[in-house]
């Protein structure tokens, strides 16, 4: 397992009876977590004086219940790029920290390559690869079906000092647009993809992960440039193990380009317990040097 040691403005401070303890910043958040399955005493006195506790709704999604002011917006650093963070529906900040290990990877792959990169991110929420591949000097296409997800995104990039870089921000269908490219016969040298379960798209377009993952890695595949450095596939798909993230990855990304693919669980330790809680896979392929 990957997992995040060096993210100092996040901390997953504990986490017990279906429930997380995190400090973002000087903000402390208790949300719900199904992983944590285990039932222990809450010792840290954080846990009974947090900021906000997200609770959930019998009849789906939830609230946050504020017991001390939360800011309306506030900002976390990592490794020099910043993101605005806000509680969301769905117990959600903004942010998925444990994406730090694929954003440091991305970083330190485009540094070595010693080449200009062009870099297609997909699904990509409010753009911490993004951020992170710019940074890294890499050109990107950020692509998210939410015109929201995009504007929060640019919002990111502003704050991590980012926005004057190459970038194109779109609000799409991930599918239609790799088709599109497809038959423009733009390539790119590197793909991120972090493509949720289930979702819709601008127009109302239904996704559903297992149903269209074949055809939208079979598709992606055809947009890798030839001498492509690397591809990511993150998933929080419990129907997709990593055995057969790894295999998809193989037929549709890396046949006949060589290089090397694996797959890990990627993590946030946990500061009061001796464990990294799980949080979701990274298929990664990694083109020849």
């Amino acid at each position: 397992m990957r997992f995040v040691e060096d993210f100092k403005d996040y901390e997953l401070i504990d986490a017990t009876s279906g429930q997380r303890l995190e400090r973002w910043g000087d903000i402390i958040l208790v949300r719900p977590d199904p992983t944590v399955m285990w039932d222990e005493p809450q010792e840290d006195l954080r846990w009974n004086n947090p900021h906000a506790i997200y609770h959930r709704s019998n009849s789906g999604g939830g609230y946050w219940q504020e017991i001390k002011k939360v800011p309306q917006v506030w900002n976390i650093e990592y490794n020099g790029l910043e993101f605005r963070l806000k509680p969301m529906g769905f117990k959600h900040t903004g942010l998925f920290p444990e994406q730090a290990v694929n954003w440091k990877l991305a970083t330190e792959l485009i540094k070595n390559a010693n080449r200009p990169i062009k870099v297609l991110n997909m699904f990509a929420y409010t753009g911490g690869a993004t951020v992170a591949c710019l940074k890294a000097g890499a050109s990107v296409t950020h692509v998210d079906a939410s015109k929201g997800m995009v504007q929060w995104a640019k919002e990111n990039a502003v704050a991590s000092g980012v926005a004057d870089r190459e970038v194109r921000w779109l609000v799409d269908d991930c599918l239609k647009f790799v088709k599109r490219e497809i038959r423009r016969g733009n390539k790119y040298d590197a793909v991120i993809m972090d493509p949720p379960s289930y979702g819709r798209g601008p127009n109302g377009e239904v996704w559903k992960l297992e149903q269209q993952i074949s055809e939208l890695l079979s598709e992606t595949g055809k947009l890798l440039s030839d001498d492509a450095l690397f591809f990511f596939l993150n998933s929080y798909t419990t129907g997709l193990s990593p055995t057969i993230l790894n295999y998809l990855t193989k037929l549709y990304i890396a046949k006949d380009k060589g290089g090397k693919i694996y797959t890990d669980e990627i993590g946030l330790k946990v500061t009061k317990k001796p464990i990294v809680l799980p949080c979701g896979n990274t298929t990664v392929w990694i083109g020849e040097k």
